[in-house]
């Protein structure tokens, strides 16, 4: 039997704070809890007898047991906190990860490491490359004005690349004319030539849009595109920078370069540019067949103008390529559709390491 004085309660106190101090871990200090505060925990048994003690007492006892019901569970709260903060201390420090060491290397059989995608290292070399030469990158919205894409590169009204089945328009705009997706990256180039002073130096690689779809084409594709602007600036000057970067690029040294006329409305002249391969086994550099790579010409006068350079003072030329098509033909690619597939097996093979930065080739 208990006395007046609650010798009761200071042993329960006790002996809770004694078992809430052993307790290690956040198992052993719920079952102090559940033993003292539970349904059938000790504390809560005292209140429940609380009706059996006498009147006279009873007031006292309540208010007994009421001051150590709060401090028990102040307690066992703050004992909770302190458990909760050494086991998340105790993970951090055995989870710690020093970011300074290399990767470990991957085992055989496991998951790959990631890559880099064949257009994004692609676009990579490209700026390697061209940047030895002094070219700066620049970039340009994906929808453009019909203007822009078509209008100042003095592409006429009947061209065929303005129809419908070529090209994809958007609703009109406040002027009735149809924004596009771009079909090329040259409106970069028209907004670069009206925003900044020649000499110009410039290279504009990204997405474009054209409305055909198959093996060799798709809806969505990328481009890099060319432009140097100065003063007497000539043919010279086009087909060394071509050459130096085709042989830079595909790692041949002295492969073949072939310039043929052509035609755009863009170029005056137009030059088709093709390289040396063997059709029978698709060998860049070797056999007496050529394949069309990119395309070229001086920036024709129209353009100039249109942009507000005199062409009489400035000349320039212009050029452009796939960026698919040449990294296809770099790495012996035959389809162009894995590249947009996301197929893991094809992306393991054809990935590029991402602590392996591009490097030149010699003689760049």
């Amino acid at each position: 039997m208990t006395t007046a004085g609650g010798e009761d309660l200071e042993a329960l106190r006790r002996e809770t704070e004694a078992a809430l101090a052993a307790a290690a871990d956040l198992r052993a200090w719920d079952a102090v809890r559940v033993a003292t505060l539970g349904r059938s925990g000790r504390l809560t048994a005292l209140l429940k007898g609380l009706g059996q003690v006498p009147a006279e007492r009873r007031k006292e006892r309540g208010a007994a047991l009421n001051r150590l019901k709060a401090e028990l569970e102040a307690a066992i709260e703050a004992r909770r906190l302190a458990l909760e903060q050494a086991e998340l201390e105790a993970r951090l420090k055995a989870e710690r990860l020093d970011v300074t060491l290399p990767p470990r290397p991957t085992a055989p059989g496991t998951a790959a490491e990631g890559g880099i995608h064949p257009i994004s290292r692609t676009v990579e070399e490209l700026t390697a490359i061209f940047g030895a030469m002094g070219f700066a990158v620049v970039e340009g919205p994906d929808i453009e004005s019909d203007w822009h894409n078509f209008g100042a590169l003095n592409i006429p009204e009947h061209h065929p690349a303005r129809q419908d089945h070529d090209t994809f328009y958007l609703p009109p705009g406040p002027d009735g004319r149809r924004p596009v997706l771009r079909t090329h990256t040259s409106p970069v180039q028209i907004r670069t030539m009206l925003t900044q002073a020649p000499p110009i130096r410039a290279i504009v690689p990204g997405r474009t849009y054209r409305a055909d779809h198959d093996a060799t084409h798709s809806p969505m594709f990328h481009q890099v595109e060319g432009l140097v602007i100065d003063r007497a600036i000539t043919l010279g000057h086009l087909k060394g920078c071509l050459i130096d970067f085709l042989r830079a690029f595909f790692g041949i040294r002295d492969l073949p370069v072939r310039f043929r006329a052509s035609y755009f409305p863009f170029t005056e002249p137009s030059m088709e540019v093709d390289i040396s391969w063997n059709r029978r086994t698709g060998e860049l550099g070797k056999g007496e067949d050529w394949l069309e790579i990119l395309g070229s010409g001086m920036v024709h006068p129209k353009v100039l103008a249109n942009c507000g350079l005199d062409p009489r003072v400035w000349q320039g030329f212009a050029f452009g390529m796939g960026i698919e098509r040449i990294a296809m033909l770099k790495q012996g690619m035959t389809d162009l559709r894995p590249f947009f597939e996301s197929d893991v097996r094809w992306l393991r093979h054809y990935r590029a390491d991402p602590l392996s930065p591009p490097s030149l080739a010699e003689g760049v």
